[in-house]
């Protein structure tokens, strides 16, 4: 089978190579997958910029059908419509596991960085990882359930978003506008994405079909501090802060209102960022880092997805894995919001 593999450490070294198609054990299923999805971080990986352990085949977020299950697999059977839960060899020992937080584990090696993922033909999963498809979601719009399932948890489980909040998020990828939708169904106030220049012929347009937001933000051109003051008078409530820049995180400390949170989804390329600590303290901040999505996050999400609560299908655009350099250039040029790849399922 076609697989996109990282090759070795350091910058690129990345290259389709044929794999044989993976075993399975006892507690396993063998899955043919349909569609792969490209996550921040798997750019981060090919850039050097992620932990990961090669040669790995790439990819963690996907969707597929079951082929084949093991001896002791008991919940799913061939034909089965499934997604995952990318949370492979936590130690169920330590006092993350044993919290329920096998997401935090140190000894997790996921698919897609620390054992082999999904940008291919087939990928195996315990079973206890995871999830039948609703019936009505398509697929293609399944293999978006991982970073759903993170922003469920993030914002819905550990934020809490409440009725009447006034959010702010900074960014408009697909993390911004599911944080957006979901933000909606819980009830919040007002939402203001923040972005730049380059988002709004395309990304703010996938916003707007959406119909996710209240205001729009150029951060380029716009004094967001103060436009944020006059729309929600004492500050925004909370701040998903989804983009990872610099600026941004900054931004978001300036705009909360006194004792505000702010959830931090995205991941920053930098190892430091430097913010405006002082004006955090007084303002007695809570700050929350979030990394991964929890059980209960992947089935809210599953729900929002198959009710059609939240949306994704306006997000997705599809390239043939044989197409993967295409793909990454399309994501980071601004051409395309989440790319899905489809392997070559001979």
């Amino acid at each position: 089978m076609l697989a996109l593999v990282k090759t070795a450490k350091g910058e690129g070294n990345m290259s389709l190579c044929d794999r044989p198609i993976p075993t399975y054990g006892d507690d396993e299923v063998l899955i043919k997958v349909a569609y792969g999805g490209i996550c921040g971080t798997d750019i981060h990986i090919i850039h050097d910029q992620f932990a990961y352990y090669p040669p790995v085949i790439l990819g963690h977020e996907f969707s597929g059908e079951v082929v084949e299950v093991g001896c002791k697999v008991t919940g799913f059977s061939a034909g089965d419509r499934v997604v995952g839960e990318p949370h492979n060899k936590a130690c169920g020992k330590c006092y993350l596991c044993r919290n329920g937080h096998i997401q935090n584990c140190a000894d997790k090696r996921s698919i897609g960085w620390g054992i082999d993922g999904c940008f291919t033909t087939y990928v195996v999963m315990p079973e206890k990882l995871l999830h039948k498809i609703p019936e009505g979601l398509s697929l293609k719009e399944a293999a978006m359930a991982e970073p759903a399932a993170i922003v469920a948890h993030q914002l819905l489980e550990r934020a809490g978003v409440t009725p009447g909040d006034n959010v702010v998020i900074m960014g408009v990828g697909p993390i911004a506008l599911l944080a957006a939708q979901m933000a909606r169904v819980a009830g919040a106030g007002k939402i203001i994405l923040c972005g730049c220049t380059g988002d709004i012929d395309y990304r703010l347009k996938i916003a707007d079909s959406l119909n996710c937001y209240d205001r729009f933000i150029n951060v380029e051109k716009e004094d967001a501090v103060s436009i944020i003051r006059e729309e929600t008078v004492i500050g925004a409530d909370l701040v998903v802060e989804a983009s990872g820049a610099g600026s941004a995180i900054r931004t978001s400390i300036k705009v909360l209102k006194k004792r505000g949170l702010l959830c931090a989804i995205g991941m920053t390329a930098r190892e430091t960022v430097d913010i405006p600590w002082n004006e955090a303290m007084m303002k007695v901040l809570d700050l929350q880092f979030n990394m991964s999505s929890s059980y209960n996050g992947w089935n809210i999400a599953l729900s929002l997805l198959g009710s059609g609560r939240v949306k994704v299908e306006p997000m997705i655009s599809v390239r043939p894995l044989t197409e993967w350099e295409k793909a990454v250039e399309d994501l980071e040029g601004g051409r395309a919001m989440k790319m899905l790849l489809t392997p070559d399922n001979e």
